[in-house]
């Protein structure tokens, strides 16, 4: 999210305010995507869940896997009459979180695909 950090330059009071533009996301097994968004549960962008987004990955093989994000960052400042913005951008720190992958296998308990073909695993 966007982030205004207050200081003072040479005596005098200004903000900084810091954008998020872009994300490259390393997902621990080779795969890498960048994208600018930094991505968002299925239901509060509309989609049905496993529907593909711009920050979804699939692994091939099941494992423990370190998924690691790098926001790069737009800036500006105000002086006090207005926002001015910063040439160039900025990268973050990298976060980084581990992610276990496991193969999973559903099982039809309400009936056949044929009786139910909107069943889970048909």
């Amino acid at each position: 999210m966007t982030e205004t950090i207050p200081g003072t330059v040479l005596g005098r009071g200004l903000n900084i305010r810091f954008t998020p533009v872009g994300y490259a996301f390393d997902y621990g097994d080779g795969g890498k995507r960048t994208s600018s968004t930094a991505g968002a549960p299925w239901g509060a962008i509309g989609l049905a869940q496993f529907t593909p987004t711009d920050t979804s990955h699939v692994y091939t093989q099941p494992g423990t896997y370190t998924v690691t994000v790098t926001v790069t960052y737009a800036a500006e400042v105000d002086l006090g009459a207005g926002w001015i913005p910063i040439n160039g951008t900025l990268i973050g720190p990298a976060a980084s979180q581990q992610v276990r992958v496991v193969r999973a296998h559903t099982a039809l308990v309400q009936g056949t695909c044929s009786e139910r073909p909107g069943s889970p695993g048909c």
